[in-house]
């Protein structure tokens, strides 16, 4: 009996209209046994967490994963640190990127991997200005308008 896996993608959407972004990485996750569980059942949510090194490591915060409801006295913290899993390369680069000012580590979204692992896409972004944030709104609603006109 095959196990039918439906595709996991939870996106952190107030990520793009806050930052722009620089660099995008997919890293790992080191997870406990219930975390995976209930990231299968879709019960993660990324919206206020971030990224920060931590003994040259990367770690998550904030990033909450609800309790597994089939879990029993072994279940997780749902808001935890988790280290993330890049290569020591990628995590020096990172780090250099992270000495400029203003540059932040910002989840973009949580999904299983077609290798079964749960993979979270991290950007190297800088916030952006209430001008810019008004440009990318009026950029969207001329796009729209095109869409519509030519439709």
């Amino acid at each position: 009996m095959a196990k039918i896996l439906k595709n996991i993608n939870i996106l952190n959407r107030k990520a793009s209209f806050e930052f722009s972004f620089i660099d995008k990485y997919v890293a790992g996750m080191q997870l406990y046994g219930t975390e995976i569980k209930a990231i299968r059942e879709g019960k993660a949510n990324l919206v206020d967490s971030y990224c920060f090194f931590k003994n040259g490591e990367l770690w998550i915060r904030s990033l909450h994963i609800s309790v597994y409801t089939e879990g029993t006295y072994n279940n997780h913290v749902p808001t935890r640190e988790r280290k993330l899993l890049l290569n020591k390369k990628e995590l020096e680069k990172i780090e250099k990127k992270m000495k400029d000012q203003g540059l932040t580590i910002v989840p973009l979204r949580l999904f299983i991997a077609d290798s079964g692992y749960a993979k979270i896409e991290i950007a190297v972004a800088k916030g952006k200005k209430l001008h810019d944030k008004r440009d990318d709104i009026k950029k969207k609603d001329v796009q729209r308008e095109n869409d519509r006109r030519f439709k």
